[in-house]
């Protein structure tokens, strides 16, 4: 087994926004990154931000805003396309397999995809939350250009009018891959960078990265031990669901 963790989600970099937590409970709402500027998005294809304010809405319904501030979609963000990948309705994850993805264009079924995202939390201004957001056993990796019309729907990269050459689209296992519940922290900001915690690192047997590093993610770190941290996961007992923004 093998298995790869992926940074997802939009943050202060891909969007200037980080979508909001409640670090108590592990309540959170993923959101996506914004569609690329330049890369139109077949007719009828498109998905936009205002697809998450139900979410945000029913989140700040059920949690008292504090000193970090409203978790509602800032305004700029309203009518612009975002990059839904992964997919958690459709459980699928799309990236340039000759790049950033050129180790996922290696797996095969039964690895791992494991998502994480820098959220925001509501209860102070402390630092940004890391945690886990998703999971997908992964049951094959397909070229962009094998997939058939009607399935473009499902991937933010099929949905494009302009693929690239090396596009891949990973697709998981419905019996064992999803949006998590609720979120698990795994992160702390040390030695100037947000990093994996130390127990929570031997807990998975490591990771191909400097002493966790996870700020950023231009090359995706692999879990040393998958099978140690699939362990670890089940351990954690926390439902998958099979949709972006749903509670």
């Amino acid at each position: 087994m093998k298995a790869i963790l992926v940074r997802v989600g939009i943050d202060g970099s891909c969007g200037e926004w980080n979508a909001p937590v409640d670090p108590a409970t592990g309540d959170y709402v993923y959101v996506p990154i914004p569609e690329a500027v330049g890369a139109p998005v077949r007719p009828g294809l498109e998905r936009r931000f205002e697809e998450a304010m139900p979410a945000l809405q029913d989140f700040a319904a059920r949690h008292s805003v504090g000193a970090n501030g409203d978790p509602h979609l800032p305004r700029r963000l309203l009518g612009l396309s975002m990059h839904l990948d992964p997919d958690f309705e459709h459980l699928t994850y799309g990236d340039d397999g000759a790049r950033r993805g050129s180790r996922m264009r290696r797996l095969a079924g039964g690895d791992l995809l494991v998502f994480y995202a820098g959220l925001r939390s509501i209860r102070s201004a402390q630092r940004l939350i890391y945690a886990l957001v998703g999971l997908f056993t992964v049951t094959r990796v397909v070229s962009v250009s094998e997939v058939p019309r009607e399935r473009w729907h499902e991937n933010a990269h099929t949905r494009r009018a302009r693929t690239g050459s090396d596009d891949i689209v990973v697709r998981g296992d419905p019996r064992r891959s999803g949006r998590l519940a609720r979120c698990i922290p795994i992160g702390e900001f040390r030695d100037r960078a947000y990093r994996v915690r130390p127990q929570v690192m031997h807990a998975w047997g490591g990771l191909s990265v400097r002493d966790g590093y996870i700020q950023r993610s231009a090359r995706p770190p692999l879990l040393l031990d998958a099978c140690r941290f699939h362990d670890w996961f089940r351990a954690q007992d926390v439902v998958l669901v099979r949709n972006n923004f749903g509670p």
